[in-house]
Formats: structure tokens, sequence, C-alpha cells
């Protein structure tokens, strides 16, 4: 008998039994009283003093921050989120072997690492998240994985149980090539295509006689894809403070919604809904560029099976993404045998462990919070109205039994809503609720060390931005007159403002 995870059965923890034993259901959340409502909604109202830090401004994950040498170099995304218990750090590493493994075509003598593709975009996680970072468009050169893929749809009436969510816009994965384009392939199989991309500069005009240029992408793959395709090319985010994020609480962010800008200040969030695999029901989407996912699990599962071809829990079928107009790669040989735990190439503990290893990872500490200029670029932050979006601070549920994400103040400079970014932004393809035009508020800490992490200074959700400033003059629609005000500001303001960032 093999176990797709070697020793796990002596090494099953607490947590991990208590995962697997638990329903699926959100973070436990905790009522408040009115009066720590009132505390809680002091801490977090907005600044009015840029002379100097702000309490605790430093610790953006709250107890849950990286401090020291580690929160700076290639490894700054790589920490437990301190607290942890013994166990839970066993969990931890046990997930991140999991995440970085390099899985195999079936069948295979490494039996318990077996089960990639038949079709596939990376042989594992980190193959998208170099470092635990972001990913980068794919070059001209590169025959590797980047961290960069294509997502697929056609516009049709989704299914009656998603078709009754409120909002859901009518598409459905591919019906030949399914959700994602799959550019690699194990031996006997071929993959669907590749994506090439070319620029075209675009050049901006900025205050003080300052220019700076744009790369507008135009994507094509080959062979040409059918007619009627709805494409989104994506990278890899990064995966730090993901479980710190799914401790927010959920009426905190659906209050922060204005769909219809009642207050008039020119945003209208929306929340998300998607169906959640992991509860089996419509929840709020918190994760992926367009929220496209409620929980860690249902994220972590949805990676293994269309990115890399490995069923689980939540994606069963050892064929990943192929379509069952695929014939070929819908037989051809795959991991899953009826001598593994629940039949799978990765089973509830192995998504268990993994899905921990993303909620643990820790957010590294702030940099030069009390340099003046970076003091001035933060009030250029607020007074833009970047904040409006960006929203710097929340605090955690309380989580009785999870101290390293219970009631923390953090500072992940998102609201986690849905907001229209213009036609230069847009890709035209809906998903769940979110429209063409629509994309989640992504978060900002650890941003300044995507240099350090990943080893580039690619933004957006395509990469398509070489530095923090290109990224902020992409901004459109909703977005547009913060990023007016920032080409518009002094020189001196606006290289503040993008030294305020670079500290995040």
């Amino acid at each position: 008998m093999r176990s797709a995870q070697p020793c796990l059965p002596l090494l099953r923890t607490a947590l991990v039994a208590a995962l697997l034993a638990a329903p699926a259901q959100a973070l436990e959340e905790q009522p408040r009283s009115a009066a720590e409502a009132a505390r809680i909604a002091a801490v977090l109202a907005p600044p009015t003093d840029f002379t100097a830090p702000e309490p605790f401004e430093a610790l953006p994950g709250g107890s849950g921050t990286t401090r020291g040498a580690a929160a700076r170099g290639r490894a700054a995304f790589a920490a437990t989120l301190p607290g942890m218990g013994p166990e839970q750090e066993l969990d931890f590493h046990l997930g991140s072997a999991l995440f970085g493994k390099l899985w195999v075509t079936a069948p295979s003598a490494t039996r318990a690492s077996d089960g990639l593709g038949p079709l596939f975009n990376a042989r594992s996680c980190l193959g998208c998240h170099p470092g635990n970072g972001r990913g980068q468009p794919r070059g001209a050169e590169d025959r590797g994985a980047s961290g960069m893929v294509l997502r697929l749809s056609v516009a049709a009436d989704p299914p009656a149980e998603l078709a009754a969510i409120e909002g859901y816009l009518a598409t459905l994965p591919h019906p030949e090539l399914g959700e994602q384009l799959q550019d690699f392939a194990v031996a006997g199989q071929a993959p669907e295509g590749q994506l090439a991309i070319r620029y075209t500069e675009i050049v901006v005009p900025l205050s003080g006689g300052e220019t700076a240029s744009l790369r507008q992408p135009v994507y094509s793959v080959g062979p040409a894809l059918p007619p009627g395709t709805l494409t989104s090319p994506r990278i890899a985010p990064p995966m730090i403070g993901l479980g710190l994020l799914e401790a927010i609480p959920a009426a905190d962010i659906l209050a922060a919604a204005d769909p219809h800008d009642a207050d008039g200040d020119g945003i209208s969030g929306r929340a998300g809904t998607v169906w959640s695999r992991e509860r089996g029901a419509p929840a709020l989407g918190r994760f992926g560029w367009k929220a496209g996912h409620a929980t860690l699990a249902d994220q972590v599962a949805s990676a293994f099976a269309i990115d890399i071809g490995i069923s689980n829990p939540l994606y069963p079928g050892g064929w990943g993404d192929c379509t069952e107009a695929q014939t070929g790669c819908r037989t051809a040989p795959h991991g899953e045998d009826a001598d593994l735990r629940e039949g799978l190439e990765l089973d509830s503990i192995g998504l268990a462990l993994t899905t921990h290893f993303a909620a643990a990872l820790a957010v590294p500490e702030r940099r030069s919070i009390a340099d003046r200029q970076v003091l001035r670029g933060k009030e250029m932050f607020h007074a833009a109205g970047c904040a409006a979006c960006h929203t710097p601070k929340h605090v955690t549920t309380r989580l009785p039994d999870d101290p390293a994400r219970s009631f923390q103040l953090i500072w992940p400079y998102t609201d986690l809503l849905l907001h229209d970014m213009g036609e230069g932004l847009a890709d035209h393809r809906p998903e769940a609720t979110a429209s063409g035009t629509e994309w989640r508020t992504p978060p900002l800490w650890g941003i300044g060390l995507t240099q350090a992490v990943s080893g580039h200074t690619l933004y957006l959700h395509d990469g398509r931005a070489r530095s923090l400033l290109e990224a902020v003059l992409w901004h459109g629609g909703e977005a547009q007159p913060a990023r007016d005000r920032v080409a518009d500001m002094p020189p001196e303001d606006r290289a503040a403002l993008i030294r305020f960032l670079e500290s995040l």
C-alpha cells in the first residue's frame, strides 16, 4: 500500500485530526460588544498626524509579524506566524514540503509524488510562487514555469446552484480546454498551446516635466483559441498573510461595501460572492485576483488540480483540468489508486497540511517607518485617496484556539472588495460575480520586498508594470481620480509616495 505523503500516518497531529474532523465552515467569528466595536473603530480611524508613525505600524501582521534580519532578505516570506505551538510548527513544515514538492508523471517508482498532469502549468506550487512570492510574465525564451497562467471561459448559463447566486455572471470553463491554458504536458500528451506577449510603450506625462512609460501588453496564443474564448492572464500573487486575511470578519468586509456609491465618493466596492467547494454553498470571495475563492482550502485545492493536475478531496479526478472532450488526456495514466488513502493523488491530510502552511506564513515587519520621506509619502497616499480601497488596517476576529491569528491589528492595505478599474486593466472575462473590468483590491503588505524575494519588480495581475509608479499609473475607473492626483503631485511628493510603498 502506498501513501500520498510518506510518514504522515505517524505524524498525524492533533491539528490535522481536528481539521479533518471539523465540518467545512467559515472561521468561527465571535460577536463584538458595542463597547469593543467602538474601541476597534477608534483604532482603525484614519491618521491625522503624519509626523510620526502610528502605534504598532511596524507590525503589519500584528503578533504574526516576522522581525529582524529574517524579514528583509530572500527568505522574508518563509517564516511562520509567531505563537504557534510545536504541533502547528510541525504541520507547517510538512505543509511547506508539500508546497515545494516536485510532482512526477504516473506511474513512477516515487509513488508518493506521482500524478502530475496529464496537462499542467507547473510541477510544484513553488514553481509559480518563487520564495512564496509573486510570479512574472513568461519571456519569449523562457520554457519553464514562470507563475503566469491564462484563465479561460466561455459565455454560458451556469448550473442551477451557481445561477441562484445573486449577480452571478453567465460563464463556464471552456468546454474543450477547461479553466486554464495548459502549456506543459507529460510524455504522450500535447500541451494545449503557448502564450506569447508583446508590448507597446505608452508615454505618460507627469507634473514637473517628468514622464513615465507604460507597457501595454498584447497577448496571443498558438495555436489560436476557438472563437468566443474569454481569456485572462494572471501571475501568481504573494502568499504571505493569507491566514490573517481569512480571519478578517466577513461583517467588516461587507460593511465597507458601497456598491451604489451611496456616500458619493466615487468608490463603489462590491463584495464578491462565489461557490465554495469546501463549504458546499455560496460564500464571500476573498482570495485571487477577482476574489474567485472563498477559503484558503478552496484556493489551495484549485491550484493543485488546475495548475499541477493533482486530484484532491475538492477536485477529484486524476485528469486535472482535462475536459470530457479531451479523451486522450482523460484516459492517460494518473496517480489515483485504490491503495491510496481516499484513492486521491493528494488526500485530505495533505490538503489540510498545505492549507495550514498557506495560512501560517507570516508578514515581514515594516522598514524605515519613521523616515521623513516615508511619512510624507504616507500622507500623500491618504491625500490621493489610495486608502479608499487599499484600507490600511483591520482587526481579526477572536479565535480562542488560534492565538497567532486571534484579535490582531493587521495592516494589509486592502478592503478585499471588487472595484471597477477601467478599460486599461480590463480583461473582459467575468468570474463569478466579478465583471470583466473589476478586480479585488490586492494587499500591499510586503510589496517593497518583491525584488528581494522574487528577483523582479513586476506588478499588477499580469506583471505589466515594471515599477510601483507604473502600477499606480495603470489605475483607472474608480481609481482614476487617485491616479490623476499622483500624476499631478509635485515630483518630490510623488517620489515620497513611492518610497512609502517600498517600505510596506
